[in-house]
């Protein structure tokens, strides 16, 4: 019996009381190492699993996605918005512009096993997006429908340009609506597994992310501003690597960063 748990969560939801759905230091020692740094950052993003991806994930009694109960699958838009809201509160202790992504490998699954219509998709994130007010993003890590994503009231859109660079070079249009409209492309495009590490430098990165943004400027996209409007992220997670891989993929990073600000904006 849910009932008062899901009374407890509608109250919350209705009253934004979001230390009462706080994501603990025991869950998440990432965050709050960052938050007691004692540091202040330009800018500081958090990341919640999105609401089609945790739906599919957690199970009912009876072995089924809680996505197809309407009342369990309108409780997990809930519990995702506060604790979005939650960590977009507690960034601005570090940060003056606190990001919060939503994060939807599940999306790849869309037309396949998952049995969702566009409708619920874009009605269940445009809820959990409705709950962020500060600059919000999805993230998807393979193949998609990228224009259900575009057209959502989103600032960034990020996605593993590494291993899927032509899954979104076949929405040139969309992507040029969208950044007419001032939106940010993040390009995942420094690889998160290790024997693909090995094979790359900045310099081959360079030319990797040149490759990927290349299709875009043929619907009449400028180049200079697909990277002025760009982002540059590692192409998905970095919690299977080692400590020695992280850091490569840091330090990469950083020199593609300085590399593309060189030759492109400064």
């Amino acid at each position: 019996d849910l009932s008062s748990s899901l009374e407890e969560l509608y109250a919350a939801d209705s009253n934004r009381a979001l230390q009462s759905y706080a994501i603990s230091q025991e869950y998440a020692a990432g965050l709050h190492a960052l938050l007691s740094c004692g540091k202040k950052f330009t800018a500081a993003k958090g990341q919640v699993t999105g609401p089609i991806t945790w739906g599919l994930s957690v199970n009912d009694e009876n072995g089924l996605p809680i996505i197809y109960d309407e009342t369990l699958a309108d409780a997990v838009i809930k519990l995702i918005r506060l604790k979005a809201a939650w960590q977009e509160n507690v960034l601005r202790n570090i940060s003056s512009t606190p990001i919060v992504f939503v994060d939807e490998p599940y999306l790849t699954s869309l037309g396949s096993f998952a049995s969702l219509t566009q409708e619920q998709v874009v009605d269940s994130l445009r809820a959990v997006l409705a709950g962020i007010n500060t600059l919000k993003g999805i993230h998807c890590c393979g193949g998609t429908d990228w224009t259900l994503l575009l057209n959502l009231p989103i600032n960034i859109l990020s996605f593993d340009a590494y291993n899927y660079a032509d899954s979104l070079a076949l929405y040139p249009a969309e992507v040029g609506d969208f950044l007419s409209k001032g939106g940010t492309i993040a390009w995942g495009i420094v690889p998160n597994d290790e024997e693909s590490l090995q094979k790359e430098t900045v310099a081959s990165l360079v030319d990797r992310l040149g490759e990927a943004i290349a299709p875009f400027t043929r619907d009449g996209t400028r180049f200079r501003q697909l990277v002025e409007q760009g982002l540059l992220t590692p192409s998905c997670g970095l919690a299977s690597l080692s400590t020695e891989g992280a850091e490569q993929v840091l330090e990469l990073l950083a020199g593609l960063s300085a590399k593309m600000r060189k030759r492109y904006i400064t």
